[in-house]
């Protein structure tokens, strides 16, 4: 029983329930189909969708002007791929900054490869960090539910913010390979996340047991899981390493009708958070759920959170030459006014 439920954990479902009837509302979306590879090698899928233009105010004056050199890396959770979150956030976040919706591995059209709760998963942010930078984009904000929410979180903490470029040069490159400079990670959106990732598994069996023995049988899953993919799945969880996303901005969301991840474990997980982080709690939202329950607070909310933390973003950064060092007053600039 505990063989065949690790194995289950590690096999998540490439398509969703739901998808078959969402290719209409995908298309309309518009944007392109996009393809990368993960820092590991792994193909994976997603789509670009460019920012849909400006915000006016009332008065007829821009309140929001989306800035070509920003983007919004979209991540899913455990099941399918991540057209449902697209069609469903996608209009909103689009008109704060281009979206990169991403199908991590084994999931949608990416290669296969076993689902490891962000254990390997932060490589394939890595490498949609890469397509980003390559293509311009300075700073970028993560929006994350359920797993793509723990991912968010560690691949912050792995793969560090961006805002110290010269951990990220590889000191033995020829002088003449310059790469495009990583995105800074400027914020993250995440939603329906645990403290430990034992409490979504262990509520989700349908065993008349208590939570305690539930718990500790998702723990055994989680070991022999690990074993099974060379690592240790839970090294990343929420609980253990949120404290450490500080100083990134984050915003902590939670369904108030989540029975996965219920409100008690949302506000548990926010008090392990720095300071820099928000909470927010939802009525009468499920798991992964919260724009559908509030739609018009959730876009309001969401879009202050992310259009802050863009803003507080943009300055003065260095341009880091070959050498990687910047060589003079001269090398700085605004990224605004590239």
């Amino acid at each position: 029983m505990i063989g065949r439920a690790a194995t289950r954990l590690l096999d998540a479902p490439r398509v969703g329930p739901e998808e078959p009837g969402l290719k209409a509302a995908v298309d309309a979306l518009g944007g392109e189909v996009i393809r990368l590879r993960s820092r590991d090698g792994l193909k994976l899928t997603g789509r670009w969708l460019p920012s849909d233009g400006g915000v006016i105010a009332d008065d007829g004056e821009p309140a929001w002007q989306p800035d070509p050199y920003e983007a919004i890396l979209l991540l899913h959770g455990w099941t399918g791929s991540v057209a449902p979150d697209l069609v469903d956030l996608g209009p909103s976040l689009r008109r704060t900054a281009g979206v990169l919706g991403l199908d991590f591995r084994g999931h949608g059209g990416s290669d296969d490869a076993p689902t490891t709760f962000g254990l390997h998963e932060i490589e394939d942010v890595a490498g949609a960090l890469g397509w980003l930078g390559e293509r311009g984009i300075r700073r970028v904000a993560f929006v994350g539910s359920s797993m793509g929410g723990v991912v968010a979180i560690a691949a912050i903490v792995v793969l560090g913010d961006g805002s110290l470029v010269q951990a990220d040069l590889d000191p033995t490159a020829p002088a003449a390979d310059v790469e495009a400079p990583r995105p800074r990670i400027v914020g993250a959106v995440v939603e329906s996340v645990a403290p430990d990732l034992r409490i979504p598994i262990a509520n989700r069996m349908g065993l008349p047991i208590g939570g305690v023995f539930r718990r500790l049988l998702a723990g055994r899953m989680f070991r022999l899981a690990g074993r099974r993919v060379g690592g240790d799945l839970r090294a990343t969880e929420p609980g253990r390493i949120i404290g450490l996303v500080e100083p990134v901005p984050l915003l902590l969301v939670h369904g108030g009708a989540d029975r996965t991840v219920r409100p008690a474990d949302g506000r548990r997980l926010a008090k392990l958070a720095g300071p820099s982080a928000e909470h927010w709690e939802v009525p009468g939202a499920e798991h992964g759920q919260a724009r559908r329950a509030a739609p018009a607070q959730w876009d309001e909310r969401v879009s202050a959170f992310l259009r802050s933390a863009f803003t507080e973003a943009r300055g003065v950064v260095p341009i880091i030459h070959g050498s990687g060092e910047p060589t003079a007053d001269s090398d700085f600039r605004r990224l605004e006014g590239d």
